[in-house]
């Protein structure tokens, strides 16, 4: 490898390295503070190598990997989002009897494998990276193993994550035995050559959508996301609601453009009943919902299918319109987990509707934080979250999809309506007899993230211009 090539994988390395020193620490000494602050000033160091590689671009280290700025802009939200999660898990473990110093090593090797989704270009790295950031969510999910819903929740992902691997190995076997090749672009050769769609490659396709959709958690394989919510540490459903699913749609968007995949009429039909009912299901069963870690469960699926209406409009403000949600949906969610995070008990999690009843009188800004969380989710005005809703409908338009836009419109109704519920559920009287799992204090790290979030969330929702001039300039790289 040249100099060139060690640079352009910089926050990469600096992740693994601080995997593989971590492992080191914990197997000379244990001790929570150390490795915690090992693993923040990682991700911060892998944060400031993003900036350099910025040079380099467009920079290809055949055939396995591309790192152009579309993958650099999604490092950066991966490696971001990694370092708000860290800094809202310090206290959470450190209140619980569990060991706590390996959830930090299995969260670097996670976003590891995260990293090495968005920059992949061949069937080898992309598989490499989803069992990396897979087999690491194993251990994450069922981390706390004195609660017997964590335990359930882990061997619920592992059986069915190794089931939708084999199935998206199936697949990637089918199309490598037909086309010849595993790298994206040369897929994408063989298939405009051929002129058509062979049915070895439809049923490759077919399986892969299988796997891929189960790690995006979109309709039919999403039953195991409110389980899997609600069993997991709250730092570890964060993550799996931001930069698992990212990392696996990151690469989905650029397999789909390297096949050209707006030319087959066949797929897009199959992506768009899967973002419809997707919408449909995530929505109609978040309202039934008493625990928040299930609402947000199948919220996420909903925003999903929200996602897909835009990567299915076949135009360049549909990719625009993708990266400016993802930056508004990774600071949004994890804030609204953080929220629980804070208001939950070395004991039990805060995780009931009625758990944040009057919450407003009690901790005014905890509850603010909360609102404007949930605000931006629901695509309320002056948040990230609207924006990030407007892009999609001008994506639409643009791409004449207005079946597509009703639906998903009339979501946005329906999903207003259990955001605005926990809203109005923390400004209604307390009853002093209940049982409320509320922090006395909040420690300093996590006000300065929790308000830092609301100031990203809210500076983008009133001038987005900036933040969607840099997404038009990395866009511009990968048409």
């Amino acid at each position: 490898m040249t100099f060139e090539d060690l640079l352009s994988l910089g926050p990469l390395f600096n992740i693994c390295g601080a995997a593989v020193l971590c492992m080191l620490l914990v197997a000379i000494w244990r001790n929570h503070r150390l490795i915690y602050y090992v693993t923040l000033v990682a991700f911060a160091l892998a944060l400031m190598s993003v900036v350099p590689v910025a040079t380099l671009l467009p920079h290809t280290i055949a055939p396995l990997i591309v790192i152009d700025m579309f993958a650099l802009f999604n490092s950066g939200a991966i490696v971001g989002s990694g370092l708000i999660i860290v800094l809202l898990s310090y206290n959470y473990f450190e209140e619980r009897e569990e060991r706590k110093e390996e959830y930090y090593l299995l969260l670097l090797l996670a976003t590891a494998g995260a990293l090495v989704l968005v920059i992949s270009r061949h069937f080898m790295s992309f598989f490499l990276g989803l069992e990396m950031l897979s087999i690491s969510l194993y251990g994450l999910i069922a981390y706390l193993r004195a609660r017997q819903r964590s335990d359930e929740a882990g061997i619920k992902y592992l059986i069915l994550a190794a089931l939708s691997s084999a199935f998206l190995l199936f697949g990637m076997a089918l199309v490598y035995g037909f086309t010849g090749h595993m790298d994206f672009p040369g897929i994408g050769a063989y298939l405009r050559q051929a002129g058509t769609f062979p049915l070895p490659v439809i049923a490759g396709f077919g399986l892969m959508l299988i796997g891929i959709g189960f790690k995006l958690g979109i309709v039919p394989f999403h039953m195991w996301a409110p389980d899997i919510y609600e069993g997991a540490p709250l730092p570890v459903a964060a993550f799996v609601a931001t930069i698992s699913k990212g990392g696996v749609l990151v690469v989905l968007i650029r397999f789909y453009q390297d096949i050209d995949g707006r030319n087959y009429t066949m797929l897009w039909w199959i992506l768009a009943i899967t973002a419809i009912a997707s919408m449909f299901v995530g929505n109609l069963l978040a309202l039934t919902q008493q625990n928040i870690k299930r609402m947000l469960a199948y919220s996420s699926i909903a925003h999903l299918g929200y996602l897909l209406v835009a990567f299915l409009s076949d135009t360049q403000s549909g990719l625009e319109a993708i990266a400016f949600y993802l930056t508004a949906y990774f600071p949004t969610s994890i804030g609204a987990f953080g929220v629980l995070i804070v208001m939950s008990s070395s004991v039990q999690d805060a995780e009931t509707v009625e758990d944040y009843r009057g919450l407003f009188w009690r901790y005014p800004w905890v509850a603010l934080v909360f609102t404007v969380m949930l605000l931006s989710l629901a695509g309320i005005p002056l948040t990230a979250g609207f924006i990030g809703k407007f892009y999609i409908v001008m994506a639409g338009v643009d791409g004449h999809h207005w079946f597509l836009l009703l639906m998903l419109v009339i979501n946005s109704v329906i999903g207003l309506y259990y955001y605005m519920r926990v809203v109005a559920m923390m400004f209604r009287t307390t009853d002093t007899s209940q049982r409320i799992f509320i922090k006395p204090s909040l420690p300093l790290a996590g006000n300065i993230t929790l308000g830092l979030i609301v100031m990203l969330l809210v500076g983008l929702g009133v001038y987005p211009t900036a933040m969607m001039q840099l997404i038009q300039q990395m866009m511009t790289l990968i048409k």
